[in-house]
């Protein structure tokens, strides 16, 4: 396996093309393109990062159609995912605006909404929780959940942490753009630096939410 060297420039433009063009015409003629300038490099990533966050899984390139209205066969982004637990774990993404990266969790299991809530009201365990979100705000992160409009059933509407408690989710993500260096390997620290800024987030989530 190649060493990570970056994201080129024909990355980003396979997704401006797919964007503009999401057939299989178009795929075919550019399948080539993501293979070397997406699938490749996104591989040496997760391998390269494997030792520290354990091992990745990259996403398929073609939708699942068959409950949609859109029916546009191809994703107009390549992402993946590091996690011993269905959605509590470590995100990247590249698409034709360039990369995003960071963690947390999207609630897959029965049960997980609930328990989530249960430790952030607890006195013990919320407020790491309330530092972990405001950690990742100041360090330029957007911390999404996913949050419901009214207040949960059960805790009070004075509640000093009702605003994650609405939360059905708790996602959080750099998007850094296309800077010059992410054709360059400088990109393998910027998502390992990213990712361990969230390690705080993504540990709270795998200790209280997570089955067990």
């Amino acid at each position: 396996m190649t060493s990570f060297q970056g994201f080129s420039d024909r990355a980003l433009e396979l997704y401006v093309g797919l964007e503009a063009d999401n057939s299989k015409e178009f795929w075919a003629t550019h399948k080539a393109v993501w293979e070397q300038e997406v699938r490749d490099p996104m591989v040496a990533l997760l391998d390269a990062l494997e030792d520290e966050f354990g091992p990745g899984k990259l996403f398929r390139p073609y939708r699942d159609v068959r409950f949609s209205k859109d029916k546009t066969p191809y994703k107009t982004s390549q992402a993946a995912f590091v996690g011993s637990t269905l959605g509590i774990g470590y995100y990247v993404r590249l698409d034709a605006h360039g990369l995003l990266a960071g963690g947390g969790w999207r609630a897959h299991e029965p049960g997980q909404v609930e328990r989530y809530r249960v430790a952030v009201a607890d006195e013990v365990s919320g407020p790491p929780l309330v530092d972990a979100v405001d950690a990742l705000r100041a360090a330029g992160f957007t911390v999404e959940g996913d949050p419901v409009k009214t207040r949960p059933r059960g805790y009070p509407a004075d509640h000093p942490r009702l605003e994650l408690l609405r939360n059905r989710s708790l996602m959080a993500a750099r998007s850094f753009g296309a800077p010059d260096w992410l054709g360059t390997p400088e990109a393998l620290d910027q998502v390992r630096t990213a990712w361990r800024a969230v390690t705080p987030l993504a540990g709270w989530v795998t200790k209280h939410v997570k089955t067990h």
